[in-house]
């Protein structure tokens, strides 16, 4: 075997073909040397994609459950492909439940920012308000507790914002980086950490933090299921809203917080939250009232996770219309510095944000996430 072929990465993938309407599997193969890709068509028994430069796919998207836009088309890591992908990969990679409480949803930018500059992934997020049913069987462990009537009065208070993080002992460092339970006691024991800056006691301690890789299995499965279902419901309200999308390039750079941040301090309402992965069909769909309207690619969508925002708000999709600026970052630089576009844009595809253009498009926009595809 040359030494081209054993540095390479093997997973199986899948790909739903629309036009088909058939589930393809494949070997996809991640050549470490160069970042190029290849493809294996598993039913037909030969090669699909031949060896190819992929800029989009990175060594640090590859782990099993994520989606990966190739040549768009939406592949999803099902498995891996071989014992060395395996070994290299799987031994540290694992998944937690971060669940950001009712009271500190308004600072979920900042915390946000402190999950990426611990390197762990965002794969999964939804805001919901749990019912007390829902909050009393998340935390059915704590029922014979002294504490469990008040935890559970405040986690169905308001909204929470569920996630889903990935990374190399990814339930270690959240538990780190959130600190000890008792607010109080993160104060001395821990004062960098997130309880620490935030919390206010054992209760009101910002987030809570699966406590083993079973426990968080469980606990992402109440949020995310992987079968029936779709967990709690989300919180779009579907009036006076407007709606925008934080594009995939600007998730993978890390500004989702710095972009909600923003949004915020500006003083808007984020009333629904949601992670989306877009096959190039569903963001065709989403695009074609904007088709020859604006520069704007279908591609710019499915090329990655995005994170769908209701703004809610009197006069919402006029006035944050004007506060995402100029479509052409460059020219939003010049003419409206402290806009979305201007801070976080990089040209007129990546242009870190969408936002409704019509107000009579607003409620659809938000319909098309938070009604159709989440579901």
């Amino acid at each position: 075997m040359s030494v081209s072929t054993w540095y390479r990465y093997a997973f199986l993938a899948e790909w739903f073909d629309q036009h088909a309407s058939l589930l393809r599997r494949f070997l996809l193969f991640f050549y470490i040397t160069d970042g190029s890709v290849e493809m294996y068509d598993l039913k037909n028994r030969k090669k699909y994609l031949k060896r190819t430069k992929c800029d989009s796919v990175n060594q640090e998207d590859l782990f099993v459950g994520n989606r990966l836009n190739i040549f768009s088309r939406q592949l999803h890591l099902v498995d891996y492909g071989d014992q060395f992908t395996a070994n290299k990969l799987g031994s540290e990679k694992e998944r937690t439940l971060a669940l950001i409480k009712p009271d500190m949803v308004s600072k979920i930018g900042d915390i946000l920012e402190l999950i990426n500059a611990s390197k762990l992934m965002v794969t999964k997020a939804k805001m919901t308000k749990l019912t007390w049913s829902q909050a009393e069987d998340f935390y059915v462990e704590h029922q014979s507790k002294p504490f469990f009537s008040a935890l559970v009065h405040f986690m169905s208070s308001g909204p929470v914002v569920a996630m889903e993080l990935v990374g190399d002992k990814a339930l270690s460092i959240w538990r780190e980086l959130l600190g000890p339970a008792d607010s109080a006691v993160a104060l001395t024991e821990a004062p960098q950490s997130i309880r620490a800056q935030f919390g206010t006691d054992a209760i009101k301690n910002v987030a809570h933090g699966s406590d083993s890789i079973a426990v968080a299995a469980r606990e992402l499965e109440f949020f995310f299921p992987s079968t029936v279902g779709h967990g709690p419901s989300n919180t779009a309200l579907f009036t006076d809203c407007t709606c925008c999308i934080i594009k995939p390039h600007a998730v993978s750079a890390g500004l989702t917080g710095k972009i909600l941040n923003s949004i915020s301090a500006a003083g808007f309402e984020i009333s629904a939250l949601g992670m989306f992965y877009l096959d190039r069909a569903k963001a065709e769909e989403f695009y074609e009232v904007y088709k020859g309207v604006v520069d704007e690619y279908p591609v710019s969508l499915c090329s990655g996770p995005c994170m769908a925002l209701e703004i809610h708000g009197a006069d919402a999709p006029r006035t944050f219309r004007e506060f995402c600026g100029p479509p052409y970052p460059e020219i939003a630089r010049l003419l409206r510095p402290n806009t979305l576009r201007a801070l976080y844009g990089t040209d007129n595809v990546k242009t870190a944000v969408h936002c409704t253009d019509l107000p009579e498009d607003g409620i659809l926009e938000v319909e098309f996430f938070f009604k159709i595809l989440d579901r």
